[in-house]
Order: C-alpha cells, then sequence, then structure tokens
C-alpha cells in the first residue's frame, strides 16, 4: 500500500507540531556541535545511514533514487528509519547531492552502479547560465518533507543536507564520477571565467537548498564536499574555498551549526574549518588526534573506519574507544563513521557502535 497523502488539515497539525521542540536545547548533538558539554558523546551516520537496513531496501524496491528523493512521505520514512533502529541523537535528511540539479531541470539520472549521470555536461558560459537558480517552488516535496519530518523527530535533531560546489561542479564538468578529476580541473585552470560562474551558480543553489530546508525545521546542516581531496590547498584556497564559504557564510546567517565534511582531506582540514564550519567532519584515513590542531578551536566529527563494523565486535568498539578518548582534546566531538556506510553492513553492528559509543 502507498504512504497515504496529507490532507490540509494533515498540514495544519504538522505546521503547529514544527515549532522547536523544547527538547532541542538539550540535544547532545546540538550541545555538542556548538561546542558545549553533552551527556554522553552524540552518534549519528552519514549519507544514507539506513540503507543497509531491510527496511530501506524494501521501501526503495523498484524506486529509483532521485524518485525516492522527490516523494516527500518515502523522504521522511527512510530518514526516520536509522533513527528508529539505533536510537542516534540526530537524523541526516534523505537526499543527494544532485537532487537540486533535477529539480531545477538539469538533464541528470543517477545510475545505479554507475552514479549521477550527466547528459550534457557543461562546457561555456552559456551552459553555466541555462541553469536556473533554485527557489522553494522547484522543491515543495522538500520543504513537506522536514516538516513531517521535525513533527516525528520531537526532540532529535534533523540535520540539513546539500554538495558543495566543487563536488557538484565536478559531476557537472565531467558528465558523471569521475577519479582523476580532469576535465574538472582543465577548466579550473584554463577556464577560470566558466569555473568561476559555475562555482557561483552551484553555491546559490546550495545555499538555497539548506535554507529550504532550515526554514522548515532542520536544526542544522552538512555540506558534503566528497572529491574536494583531489586538491592541493593552494588550488582549494584560490578556486574552492570562496564558493563554499558563501554557502557555509549563508547557513550562518540562519543560527544553525555548520558541518562540512570532505573525503581524503588531511591537507585541507585547516581551511575546511576556516571556509565556515561549527563542526569539521574527519574522513577515516586521519587520525583523531592529528586532525584536531587542524582544524583549530572548532569541534571534529568522526571518524571510524566504515569497514570496521565488518570486523568483530570487540575490535570496532576498540577502535571507536580509541576515537572518543582522542575527541575529548577537542572543542567538541559527534561520533560518526569516517564515511558513509557501506550498504553491506549488518544493521545489527551499527547498533552495538552507537549502544556503546553512548555508554562509554
Amino acid at each position: 500500500m502507498p504512504p497515504r497523502r496529507l490532507t490540509c488539515e494533515d498540514s495544519a497539525v504538522i505546521d503547529a507540531a514544527t515549532a522547536p521542540h523544547p527538547g532541542l536545547s538539550e540535544s547532545p548533538f546540538l550541545v555538542a556541535a556548538r561546542g558545549g558539554t553533552p551527556s554522553h558523546t552524540p552518534v549519528w551516520f552519514m549519507r544514507q545511514a539506513g540503507r543497509s537496513l531491510p527496511e530501506y531496501l524494501k521501501i526503495r524496491e523498484g524506486v529509483g533514487m532521485l524518485e525516492s528523493c522527490m516523494d516527500a512521505d518515502l523522504v521522511t520514512e527512510i530518514t526516520l528509519q536509522p533513527v528508529r533502529r539505533y536510537g542516534v541523537d540526530a537524523a541526516i535528511f534523505f537526499s543527494d547531492i544532485v537532487l537540486p540539479l533535477k529539480a531545477v531541470g538539469v538533464d541528470l539520472d543517477i545510475v545505479p552502479g554507475v552514479g549521477p549521470v550527466v547528459a550534457s555536461p557543461v562546457r561555456t558560459l552559456e551552459d553555466v547560465a541555462a541553469i536556473p537558480d533554485l527557489t522553494p517552488d522547484h522543491v515543495p516535496f522538500i520543504s513537506q518533507a522536514v516538516r513531517q519530518l521535525v513533527a516525528e523527530l520531537g526532540a532529535t535533531p534533523l540535520i540539513g543536507f546539500a554538495g558543495a560546489p566543487f563536488t557538484v561542479a565536478s559531476y557537472l564538468v565531467e558528465g558523471g564520477p569521475s577519479k582523476e578529476h580532469a576535465k574538472t580541473k582543465a577548466m579550473m585552470f584554463g577556464a577560470p571565467d566558466v569555473w568561476d560562474a559555475l562555482m557561483h551558480k552551484i553555491a546559490g543553489i546550495a545555499a538555497a537548498y539548506l535554507r529550504i530546508q532550515v526554514e522548515a525545521g532542520a536544526s542544522a546542516v552538512q555540506l558534503f564536499d566528497s572529491w574536494a581531496g583531489a586538491l592541493t590547498p593552494a588550488d582549494y584556497r584560490a578556486s574552492v574555498m570562496p564558493h563554499s564559504q558563501r554557502v557555509l557564510a549563508a547557513a550562518g546567517e540562519l543560527g544553525v551549526p555548520r558541518i562540512h565534511f570532505g573525503v581524503g582531506t588531511t591537507n585541507l582540514l585547516g581551511l575546511m574549518g576556516e571556509a565556515g564550519a561549527d563542526v569539521v567532519g574527519v574522513d577515516w584515513r586521519t587520525p583523531m588526534e592529528l586532525a584536531i590542531p587542524l582544524v583549530g578551536d572548532r569541534v571534529v566529527q568522526g571518524n571510524l573506519d566504515p569497514t570496521l563494523v565488518f570486523a568483530p565486535t570487540e575490535v570496532m568498539t576498540k577502535r571507536a574507544a580509541e576515537i572518543v578518548d582522542a575527541g575529548r582534546a577537542a572543542k567538541g566531538h559527534i561520533f560518526n563513521l569516517g564515511h558513509g556506510v557501506i550498504p553491506s553492513t549488518n544493521p545489527d553492528q551499527l547498533q552495538r557502535l552507537t549502544e556503546f559509543v553512548h555508554d562509554y
């Protein structure tokens, strides 16, 4: 049976219920994200946290990724699943970094086993100009899903989500996933006017997308830069950082904590913090004791290797304890994996991991 659609009466109840829950101010996640002392080390899991759950696989059966991201009821259910299952301290909004592009009319799809594929890659200023700016009218299902989630989550915060300009630009320029990012860097170095225009466009879309989520009730945001680790610090500072700064500054005006996460970014952690992050996500390749001095007076998030959930429980929890202990040297620490949940992960292990960190 498909999910029941909301009536006008339902929407009125949800709008009344989405005033900030009084318990949010004591949320361990939000307390930690703001540099306070939470009642316990908060835990959440990144990027489709529930995608190894049988209930997730069942509800996604026969439904494409982008299609599921554009159905408010599906987004609501999928976002809630890991919260129900694991008792994590925050929910991450179920979406994809290319969803805003799809919503404004860019011809793209997420191909199973491949990733986002763009029909007509961006090459010229005219290509950039053809991409519309994002407005709330493009994504009414996002506002609806956030309102539904906030009403369901109560004192558990919802984290809004957007792809960072460099990673989204790379998909648009390469036409799909890339290991070398050769076309992306060729534009960045060889056609800086086109690059700057594209990054400015994407930054505006990302900022608008986060604003829509926060204004509907999200309590924090994460800017996710999958491919930033392909850059040198000098190139990041000159050609990428100003655009990420614009997104994070816009989110900062909304008064919510801002998390900035990239993959393979040991050499960029300081700059990613300077870009405007309150919390710097650390991927699993960087020891937490090395990361903390790099990010300065900021909260850190992470960073258990996602493959350690396949190890014996005692091995996994020993490593988790080491990370929690190291995190005590930071302004604050939010426990997470050092990247997304691997689809074949045993959900029971994530349950054990959550309980261990909460009790440690």
